[in-house]
């Protein structure tokens, strides 16, 4: 098992951070670039990988009273993550992102996944700061 974990601050209310990462229809646009979200039933989702073509059936849940998404595989459990966000005061917040894989032959290394959770933390950012400028929180 491998386990990845970064984290970044944001200047903005845990509760608007939280509000623009758990929108299911806008994830592609700050989680790892090449993934496609595609909301079922939820907490069903399924996940098309662009490296590999293939889909995959998924969970997805949003738990807002303690700023918290969680994801994983449905069926195999090859992996699992979360997603945290705490405020820090002074209107920002700390989010941290965290994968777990199960099976080794789906980690793509540390260096690869540490890159990844990275710039998806800074596309969220990216996203919030947008949704802020616009006077929009959700």
């Amino acid at each position: 098992m491998s386990e990845y974990e970064r984290s970044r601050t944001m200047p903005a209310l845990p509760e608007h951070v939280f509000d623009q990462a758990s929108v299911v229809g806008q994830l592609e646009s700050w989680m790892p670039q090449g993934l496609h979200v595609e909301a079922e039933d939820l907490p069903a989702v399924t996940v098309h990988e662009d490296r590999t073509g293939e889909d995959e059936a998924g969970l997805f849940r949003a738990e807002r009273d303690q700023m918290r998404l969680e994801w994983g595989t449905r069926d195999n459990g090859s992996y699992a993550g979360w997603l945290q966000v705490s405020g820090i005061g002074s209107g920002a917040s700390e989010v941290t992102v965290h994968l777990s894989f199960f099976d080794e032959r789906h980690d793509p290394g540390a260096g690869a996944v540490n890159d990844e959770l990275d710039r998806s933390l800074e596309r969220l950012d990216e996203l919030v700061r947008l949704r802020m400028d616009d006077g929009s929180s959700g």
